[in-house]
């Protein structure tokens, strides 16, 4: 193996797999559940990396068919695969960065994360729409792409209800919504075939238990006022920059 663009491939995907956890979606419902449920620190923490696995485990699905496709492509384009590979990764990069500079989101897989510009953050609950609903009506569609307030959501958090319908709910919530953007991680990892891939795996587990781990326990911990979920606005750019680099790396260490 080529140990630089080895670590490339770490460094690349756990910097795009703890960003994107930084998405008001991966810790937000935690934190409202957790003040609806009574949970204390420890317990909400637990379920938080709990329901993690399920966006790993769909992740890592998704990953073994971009594996399969990429290894049988690289056997039929032979040399030119790190150039076919690299390109896509910085084409996939640009479209982040265009994407995220013009104040929009990119879903590489149709209807992924189309819950994050809702106010529903958790399916088990009737979120505050009773409280505030009145507050929808006159710039739900203009301001979709803000981050939430964190202190108002907190401050409506749902009546109580049973711990496993709100653990199945958040689990749920989680499985259905991949992390598309890690996907052309798994690209650049076909050139070592199901070894790459278990490498990759293992840093998209790690990076995205410890980025949903990490900000919810901020949020828990009153950090909000720092706008932990401003984030949101730069993580196209962000995670496009970081797939652009490991595109070049790839090309050059490859080629």
């Amino acid at each position: 193996m080529n140990q630089a663009l080895i670590l490339s491939i770490v460094a690349a995907g756990f910097t795009v797999a703890f960003f994107h956890a930084a998405l008001p979606t991966h810790w937000l419902p935690f934190v409202v559940t957790s003040r609806a449920q009574r949970w204390d620190r420890a317990k909400t923490l637990s379920i938080t990396a709990f329901a993690g696995l399920g966006h790993i485990f769909i992740t890592t699905l998704l990953g073994v068919l971009v594996v399969w496709l990429g290894m049988n492509v690289d056997r039929l384009t032979g040399s030119i695969f790190p150039l076919l590979g690299g390109g896509l990764l910085a084409a996939v990069g640009l479209i982040y960065v265009y994407r995220g500079a013009s104040g929009g989101h990119v879903h590489l897989i149709p209807g992924a994360h189309g819950h994050e510009h809702q106010h529903d953050h958790d399916h088990s609950h009737d979120h505050y729409h009773h409280d505030h609903g009145h507050h929808h009506d006159h710039g739900h569609h203009s301001h979709e792409h803000n981050a939430p307030d964190v202190e108002s959501i907190i401050a409506h958090a749902p009546r109580r209800t049973s711990d496993r319908a709100a653990i199945v709910s958040l689990f749920t919530l989680l499985t259905l919504s991949p992390c598309e953007a890690f996907l052309p991680v798994y690209v650049s990892a076909v050139r070592y075939g199901w070894s790459g891939f278990a490498i990759a795996s293992v840093v998209l587990a790690v990076a995205t238990i410890a980025g949903m781990v990490t900000f919810t326990a901020l949020t828990l911990a009153g950090l909000e006022r720092f706008r932990l979920n401003a984030l949101e606005k730069y993580e196209g750019i962000i995670l496009g920059c970081v797939l652009i680099l490991l595109g070049i790396a790839f090309v050059v260490l490859e080629s």
